[in-house]
């Protein structure tokens, strides 16, 4: 895992649905070609937590079901 700021790549964020109803607990997921990319919705411009898809697939298993 690195942390840092993505590529010239434009990627599509979405707001993860186990993040909290109010607005101080938001965090934003973007899938590109080759990673995915984390980051927090208050600080879009921030740095990044880029993960292998991979990884990826193996933390959404480990998350329960609500």
């Amino acid at each position: 895992m690195t942390v840092g700021q993505s590529s010239a790549y434009k990627p599509q964020w979405f707001k993860s649905s186990y993040s909290g109803g109010n607005a101080t607990e938001c965090l934003e997921a973007a899938f590109t070609p080759d990673v995915v990319l984390i980051r927090d919705s208050k600080r879009s411009s921030g740095p990044r937590l880029t993960v292998s898809k991979k990884a990826w697939v193996h933390f959404i298993a480990d998350v329960p079901a609500r």
